[in-house]
């Protein structure tokens, strides 16, 4: 649940890439006894009455998830007693070993991943899940899931954790030159100028310059977004190429912090005074919290221009189900209990080991460690400005819209041109998807 590369445009998004710990390890919750495949497991110990789901996780960093689930699996057995589940750490790259996986009929029947694509319905790889959302529930959930999700008017997935970012701004530094708190991009720009001392620099956006993290951040900023509603390119205005163009500028005013030991999404470098803002996820607060205590404060990507807004990005994890599976109803019974069923659970994976928001805004609402100060900051903008990454933006869109600011940030090339290109090559990649 730490993964920050699961949640920008290179992420969120998607589970393509993702690099992960560890051996691969399985486990079986079965009338409260947990078996660990990855050590051996005795087929017998599968009792011939019940049905058994395959579960996939990729491997989380927070300490104590692998116990959660077990927790998870032990208790949903015990409440449904004629479902196993089978659950599966997918250590390496997930991405990749889920969609070998999908193209087989072993497929797991219940996964996670970070955006339901039309390929996979196209190739009934995930089962649409409406039956699982009454009306009420419905209407409880952030609306930027159910679109993420939502593919030809139909849901593919109910989300797990809700991952979003800010800016983390040391107050003491601020404090000290003069500086305010930016609300445009000018300002922070100016501000990262201002800020940057030569030992410790202004910003950091991550050791691409802001490439990789802020792709979204930038365009929603200026008004734009990847899709239309009616999946039509969103992103080459004059806006977005002057937002992009600004990232050149902030590029070349020597105040980015580049060459850190880690990258953007995790918070050593703010935290080592490295730099004096940082732009990373939520998931890095309790640690910052922990290390630099209360002299901190925290905004969302500033307004590209006078006409924009803030924003944020809203990524994680959502929960499918194999559209093949043999035991697709009491597959859809667990995603169901852990996801809809249960908030304690809810609260318990998005805040008891990591830091996340919750998908259903009763949960959130009533998440203590949420309530106030900083979080409480964050997630009103999440709620605000955040935006999500829509299912039919690929990882061939992503790459095309990626190598424009590239182009623009590494290459000095003209970010209109740069637009117009990654235009032309999303709208084929449409035609692709959509003919």
């Amino acid at each position: 649940m730490d993964s920050p590369k699961d949640i920008s445009p290179l992420s969120r998004i998607s589970t393509r890439g993702m690099n992960r710990r560890g051996l691969v390890k399985s486990i079986a919750a079965i009338g409260g006894v947990i078996v660990f495949n990855g050590y051996g497991r005795p087929d017998s110990v599968f009792a011939q009455d019940k049905v058994t789901i395959k579960q996939w996780y990729h491997e989380y960093g927070e300490e104590g998830t692998q116990d959660a689930v077990m927790r998870y699996a032990e208790e949903f057995t015990a409440a449904n007693p004629s479902i196993a589940v089978d659950v599966n750490w997918q250590a390496g790259t997930y991405g990749d070993a889920l969609n070998a996986a999908l193209l087989t009929d072993d497929a797991p029947d219940v996964f996670e991943q970070n955006v339901p694509t039309l390929d996979q319905v196209k190739q009934n790889q995930i089962a649409p899940l409406d039956d699982l959302y009454s009306e009420e529930v419905k209407a409880d959930f952030n609306p930027l899931d159910l679109a993420a999700g939502t593919i030809d008017g139909k849901i593919y997935w109910v989300k797990m954790i809700d991952d979003t970012g800010c800016i983390y701004y040391r107050k003491s530094a601020l404090e000290a030159a003069g500086v305010t708190p930016p609300t445009s991009l000018d300002e922070l720009i100016e501000a990262a100028k201002t800020l940057d001392t030569g030992r410790q620099k202004g910003l950091f956006v991550g050791n691409d310059g802001g490439i990789s993290a802020l792709l979204g951040p930038l365009m929603w900023s200026a008004g734009g977004e990847y899709l239309t509603d009616d999946n039509k390119p969103a992103f080459n205005t004059e806006r977005v190429a002057a937002a992009y163009g600004k990232l050149k500028t902030l590029n070349d005013s020597g105040a980015l912090l580049i060459g850190a030991p880690t990258d953007y999404w995790d918070p050593s470098a703010f935290i080592q005074q490295l730099t004096a803002m940082q732009w990373t996820g939520l998931w890095a607060m309790p640690q910052i919290n922990r290390e630099v205590g209360d002299d901190y404060g925290v905004i969302p990507w500033p307004k590209s221009d006078d006409e924009g807004q803030p924003s944020t990005f809203n990524g994680g994890w959502g929960e499918c189900v194999f559209g093949k599976s043999k035991n697709l109803e009491a597959a859809k019974t667990l995603v169901k209990w852990l996801w809809i069923d249960n908030a304690d659970i809810q609260k318990d994976w998005c805040v008891g080991y990591g830091f996340h928001v919750p998908p259903r805004a009763s949960t959130a609402a009533t998440t203590e460690q949420l309530e106030s100060g900083t979080a409480a900051e964050v997630v009103k903008n999440l709620a605000d400005y955040g935006h999500g990454t829509p299912p039919l933006w690929d990882g061939t869109m992503g790459t095309a819209l990626t190598q424009a600011l590239t182009n623009v940030v590494q290459n000095g090339a003209d970010p209109a041109a740069e637009l117009a290109a990654a235009e032309e090559a999303v709208q084929a990649e449409l035609d692709r998807l959509l003919g």
